[in-house]
C-alpha cells in the first residue's frame, strides 16, 4: 500500500526545497497554485517535462518570481520527470511562500 506523502514547501540546510509539479504545453509559463498535496504547480510552454528546455524556462520563471538570481535556483530531483524538488538557495520556506503569495 502506497503512503502518501504531503508535499511542502520546506526549509533545507542554506535555503529551501519547493515540490513542483510541471505541466507543458501552456500557452504561456505561469505559477498557477499550490495543491492539495502541498505542491507547486506550474504551465510551462515547452515540452516534455524532461525536456532541458523545460527545465531552463522553470528556473527562469521561478527566478523572475521569486526575484532571485538564476544560479541561486537548482533542480535537485525529477530532473527527467514532472515532479521535480528545486532548491532555492539563501532563501526561507517563509520568503519563498511570501514572494509566491500563498502564505502558511
Amino acid at each position: 500500500m502506497a503512503t502518501k506523502r504531503k508535499f511542502e514547501i520546506t526549509d533545507a540546510r542554506g535555503g529551501t526545497a519547493i515540490p513542483v509539479r510541471v505541466v507543458t504545453k501552456a500557452e504561456s509559463s505561469a505559477l498557477a497554485g499550490i495543491q492539495d498535496d502541498g505542491v507547486l504547480k506550474v504551465r510551462l510552454v515547452s515540452s516534455p517535462a524532461s525536456s532541458q528546455e523545460a527545465n531552463d524556462e522553470l528556473i527562469d520563471l521561478l527566478a523572475n518570481t521569486l526575484d532571485i538570481p538564476r544560479n541561486k535556483i537548482e533542480i535537485v530531483a525529477g530532473a527527467t520527470t514532472r515532479e521535480k524538488i528545486v532548491s532555492v538557495e539563501g532563501v526561507t520556506a517563509a520568503d519563498v511562500e511570501a514572494r509566491l503569495g500563498i502564505g502558511s
